[in-house]
């Protein structure tokens, strides 16, 4: 399982890296989507939405289910990743690339409270 350590990573399979201009880029880790199977649709959240830490803010469904993505840290979102509208199996061949969004946090602080890559791996190994 691929594991980058200059990410962090949520409980619930979000990884999160902080930009130099101080934004977040989020999508779910290689574990999720192994676990998820082949990827068919990515619902992104809205340019400019405002997103609270454990809330709903994306979804993202495969060929054996659907699946919520939680806002690792709260803020506004800035950008998405709009090439997975036509081509979600991106998220399958290279999750780490192929982010899902990035905001600008309220708190950036709250990516301290986040897994780091060995504890993540000790979670999933769980």
């Amino acid at each position: 399982m691929n594991i980058p350590i200059e990410l962090k990573y949520s409980e619930s399979h979000e990884w999160v890296r902080t930009e130099t201009d101080g934004t977040i880029t989020i999508g779910i880790t290689d574990y999720a989507q192994n676990a998820l199977g082949d990827i068919v649709f990515v619902e992104l959240p809205i340019i400019g939405q405002k997103l609270t830490v454990g809330k709903t803010c994306a979804v993202v469904e495969s060929v054996k289910a659907a699946s919520d993505i939680y806002a690792p840290v709260s803020g506004e979102v800035v950008d998405v990743n709009d090439a997975l509208g036509d081509e979600p199996e991106q998220v399958n061949q290279d999750a780490y690339a192929a982010w899902l969004f990035k905001l600008k946090p309220t708190k950036p602080s709250d990516v301290d409270s986040l897994l780091n890559a060995a504890d993540y791996g000790t979670k999933i190994a769980a």
